[in-house]
Parts: C-alpha cells; sequence; structure tokens
C-alpha cells in the first residue's frame, strides 16, 4: 500500500473523497488528511507520503507553495493538484514545478480514481524497475570479471582485514581458498633490453607468431601478454591472473594437501609464461616474484617484494623470473601496529559496538601469538597499543586515571604480564571502560545539545521567524545532525515541539491576561491570526475564546 495525505480546505471535499473512493482497492492509505497547507506540511514531515493530493487555493499556504515546499524537501513524492478552471494558470505553474497529475474541477471521484491509477502504475513501474532482481543480476553478472579484478587489485595494494577480504571474495564470487599465496608481477622489456636477448630467441616451425616487437601501442602489448598468462593461468586451477598498474599480476594458491610445492609450481609457471610470450609475441618479459605468506591480507606485501625483485633486472639483466628470496637475504620483521590496525581500534572504541571491539582484540592478539614474537617483540607491540588507546582518551580529555586506576603505573603492566592472554584481558577491560566513558560523554553532550535547543525554543518562540536552522546557527551544527539527536532525544519532531511551546504559552495568556487573541497570536509568534487559532482549535479541541471562558469561569 501506498502512503497518502489529502488536503483541502472544504470538509465536504474530503468526506466526499474519502466515502466515495475504494482507497484500500487503489492501493492507497490515506494516512490523515488536512484542511490547510500548513497542516499538511505537518503531516507530511509526519508520514513521509508517497503521494499528496492537495486542492490549490488553501489558507495559510497554498497548494502551490506546499508543492513546491514537498520538490524541495520530499522529491520523491508524488504530488495531485486539484484545481478550478479560473485556477488554471495556477495549474500550468504547477506543471512547470514538476506536479505529477491535476484534476480540473468539478470532477467526479472516479476522475480522481483513474489519476490516482495513473499514479500507482507509474510508481510500480519505478519500483519494478529498482526492484526488478533478474536485470540486476545480469548486469552484475556481465560486470563481475571487471569487479574481480578491481577487487583484486585492491589486494595488493593495501593491506586488508582477513575478515572484509573473506566477506568480498564471497560477495564477488572468487574461491581464494588455500594454505599459502603468493604474488608475481610481470613488465614487458624495453626494446634495448629485447635486442639484447634476441639471440636466445627462435621460433620454431609451423607454430603461431604474433609480432608485437615493433609496435609503440603498449597496451596492445599488455593485453597480449595477459591473453598468454591467462591461458597458462587457467590450467592452474585456484591461481588468478590480472592487470594491475600497466602490469600483469599473477596471483598463486598453494592447494591444501600440497604443502611446500607452491614456490617450485609458481616458478615453473612463470617460466612457461615467459617462454611463450617470447616465442608467440616476439617480446620478452621479466618476472618479480614475491616470498610466499599464509594469509591473503599479506598479499599486499609480496606485490610490494615482487616490484623490489623487478628493480634487478639493471644488475641481472631482462627475460627472465627473479626470486626476491634469491637476491634478498630474508631478516626477520617484528610484528608491529600498523596504521590499518590503530584505525581499526580508535574506530572501535568511539563508534563500534561491545562484540566488534571484542573481536578486533582477537585478531590483534591472535596475529601476536602466529607471529612467534620473542618476548622484547611482544612488549614492543603492547606499547604499540596501549600508545593508540592513550592517544583517543586524550583526544576527548578522559581521565587516564580513572581509566587506568589511580597510580596503577599502568607501564609497569607489562612487566607482570607473563602470556599474551593475561595482557589481552587487561586490555580488553581497559578498552571496555574507554569505549563506554565515550559513549556516556556522548550521550551527555546529546542532551546539553537538546537542553540548549529548548533554552533558545523558550526564548524565541515569539518570534514568528524561528526555524530549525535559526536554532542549528546559533549551535554551531547542521541540521541534519541536530533534527536526528533532537527527534530521538524528546521522541517527537522541531515542530511538533515548537508548537507544543507555543500552545502552552497561549494558554497561560489566556488564562490570566486580556489580550486580544490576535495580540497573543502575535506574541506567540504566529504572524497569521487565523492559523493560530485553527492550530489552538486542533490541540485543545476549542477555539482560544471558549478557552479563556471556560479557564475564568473556573
Amino acid at each position: 500500500m501506498y502512503k497518502l495525505i489529502l488536503a483541502d480546505d472544504e470538509e465536504d471535499v474530503r468526506e466526499g473523497l474519502l466515502s466515495l473512493i475504494d482507497w484500500e482497492s487503489l492501493g492507497y492509505t490515506v494516512m490523515e488528511t488536512a484542511e490547510n497547507g500548513k497542516e499538511a506540511a505537518e503531516l507530511v514531515e509526519k508520514h513521509t507520503p508517497d503521494v499528496v493530493v492537495t486542492d490549490i487555493q488553501m489558507p495559510f499556504m497554498s497548494g502551490l507553495q506546499l508543492s513546491e515546499w514537498i520538490r524541495e524537501q520530499y522529491p520523491a513524492t508524488k504530488i495531485i493538484i486539484l484545481t478550478g478552471y479560473e485556477e488554471f494558470e495556477y495549474a500550468q505553474k504547477a506543471i512547470r514545478l514538476g506536479i505529477d497529475e491535476y484534476v480540473l474541477k468539478p470532477f467526479s471521484a472516479g476522475e480522481l480514481a483513474e489519476i490516482l491509477s495513473n499514479v500507482k502504475m507509474q510508481m510500480d513501474e519505478e519500483m519494478a524497475a529498482k526492484e526488478n532482481v533478474q536485470i540486476l543480476t545480469e548486469h552484475y553478472r556481465k560486470n563481475l570479471p571487471i569487479l574481480q579484478s578491481l577487487f583484486l587489485s585492491s589486494l595488493v595494494s593495501r593491506r586488508l582485514q582477513e575478515a572484509e577480504i573473506r566477506e568480498k571474495c564471497e560477495h564477488y564470487d572468487l574461491d581464494l581458498s588455500g594454505d599459502r599465496y603468493q604474488v608475481s608481477v610481470i613488465r614487458i622489456d624495453s626494446a634495448a633490453a629485447r635486442r639484447e636477448s634476441s639471440g636466445s630467441s627462435e621460433t620454431g616451425k609451423g607454430q603461431m607468431s604474433v609480432s608485437l616487437k615493433d609496435t609503440n601501442d603498449t597496451q596492445l602489448q599488455l593485453f597480449a601478454v595477459f591473453n598468454i598468462a591467462e591461458e597458462i593461468v587457467r590450467l592452474h586451477p585456484g591461481d588468478r591472473v590480472f592487470i594491475h598498474h600497466d602490469e600483469v599480476v599473477v596471483l598463486s594458491i598453494e592447494e591444501p594437501g600440497l604443502e611446500g610445492q607452491l614456490a617450485d609450481r609458481a616458478l615453473q609457471l612463470l617460466e612457461e609464461i615467459r617462454f611463450s610470450v617470447e616465442r608467440f609475441l616476439k617480446l620478452t618479459v621479466t618476472i618479480g616474484a614475491g616470498s610466499v605468506g599464509e594469509q591473503l591480507s599479506e598479499l599486499a606485501g609480496s606485490y610490494e617484494e615482487a616490484v623490489k625483485a623487478l628493480d634487478y633486472r639493471v644488475i641481472l639483466g631482462g627475460n627472465k623470473v627473479i626470486w626476491i628470496d634469491d637476491v634478498e637475504s630474508r631478516q626477520y620483521v617484528p610484528l608491529s601496529m600498523d596504521e590499518l590496525r590503530e584505525k581499526e581500534l580508535v574506530r572501535c572504541l568511539k563508534v563500534g559496538s561491545d562484540q566488534e571491539l571484542t573481536n578486533l582484540l582477537e585478531e590483534l592478539f591472535s596475529a601476536l601469538a602466529d607471529s612467534k614474537a620473542s618476548y622484547q617483540d611482544f612488549q614492543v607491540y603492547l606499547l604499540e597499543m596501549l600508545t593508540s588507546v592513550i592517544k583517543v582518551a586524550k583526544d576527548i580529555h578522559v581521565d587516564l586515571d580513572k581509566l587506568f586506576g589511580e597510580g596503577a603505573g599502568f607501564l609497569g603492566q607489562f612487566i607482570k604480564f607473563s602470556h599474551a592472554d593475561e595482557a589481552k584481558a587487561w586490555f580488553l577491560d581497559v578498552c571496555m571502560k574507554l569505549k563506554h566513558s565515550i559513549a556516556s560523554d556522548r550521550q551527555s553532550s546529546y542532551n546539553k545539545l537538546v537542553d540548549e535547543a529548548k533554552d533558545y525554543i523558550l526564548a524565541h518562540y515569539g518570534e514568528n521567524d524561528i526555524s530549525i536552522a535559526k536554532v542549528c546557527q546559533h549551535l554551531h551544527i547542521s541540521t541534519g545532525y541536530f533534527s536526528n539527536i533532537f527527534k530521538k532525544e524528546t521522541k517527537t519532531t522541531f515542530v511538533n515541539y515548537l508548537m507544543g511551546v507555543r500552545m502552552d504559552a497561549a494558554q497561560d495568556l489566556l488564562a490570566t491576561t486580556d489580550l486580544k487573541a490576535f495580540e497573543i497570536a502575535e506574541r506567540v509568534g504566529f504572524a497569521d491570526p487565523n492559523y493560530f487559532s485553527f492550530c489552538f482549535r486542533k490541540k485543545y479541541g476549542i477555539s482560544p475564546k471558549e478557552y479563556r471562558t471556560g479557564a475564568r469561569s473556573s
């Protein structure tokens, strides 16, 4: 069912349309009706309807003014204008505003029902276009290879969390499961390098030979090399090949049960690619091979090493596979709290859930355990983690004594830790305290912000131009941010709260002063006395005059 608001200043028109049209069979639910434009705007803000049916001439705010406001605030809402023949010029303006339909008075319920059916059909088609899973799925399937290639590029560009990698692998229908991983980079040699190695290349008789050595189209050469690499890699289930930064990258994956064979198998595959490129394309390539890792999150490191290996082409010459382990001695790199891990810890402390924080600390300490770090590296890693926590605490002015315990000498804690599990339990306790302190301070700031807004409203409700924008300007915050906080804390919208304050003030003035209704209307912020009377009657069920009479008699 689509939500609908009906606005018309004539009660018999509203009641007639409600009774004569079978709204439910047309696919609509009439949320509420309004008898003027301002009331209609409040109802739109309250219900966010799919369709607004409005008369063009109404008190306090015309149908055109209402439509213009809806177009600015709720552009997806459909608008149907009801207009008389003498108002046709207004209707023409309505069309320029982007009104979806207009109905010329006098009209029958059947005519409006037909218009409503047309609008529903239009909304159904728009929704179907957005929700057509088959079309979206087909489009996604066609673009999946490109998305997979982009994702593989991201794996070698930056270090990602294992959980994120696994999630995206599933999303992109990529099976990268394996015990160990290694990255290689294929770079086309320059023309000079090819001339130096041309003496070692012969093309067999009867073999297909496509010469690209004389072309200046580097992208065509790159694509040709990629095609050959892809054909060869296709024979090795699990391995992947893709283009990244104008180079061909090969991802070699060790299948379960083949432990220790990845390096030898990758070297054999790379030599086959190098030989085939030279044989069929008359081009030579140099291939840099990075070290083997056990996690997909280590691919960026293996890629960097492969690129480093290519630097040795200057010394060793081109047209060969250069393994980083052969040209650089492997030194143990201590585990460290890298930028990615630190950012994730800061995020969890500030806006994450308790479970997210727990999971992250589990991951951080698992990495510590898996690294087989020395006792000194263990202490350095904990200090780096602690530094990240203290930075967050200082940024938001949290008392460190309250966080770590007064006079606790938290740095001395590291001497006492004999096992990673002890450190993990201590860190979890400290981080949870800090996280809950941040959440408590944030709630306090929300309360303070709303209290300041309420104070401003109480001081300025008598100004007829007071608005949420003015309040936000006073508080130096954005309207979107304020609206969410205000509604969450007060359980009502800014407009409804302001109206309540004004009505309370009007009640008091009616009961305690002899001011006329129009004077009271002006004092409580209404530019239009008639609209004040309308709002007062709507809230209390009686007119201001009747209220005063009752208050005085009691």
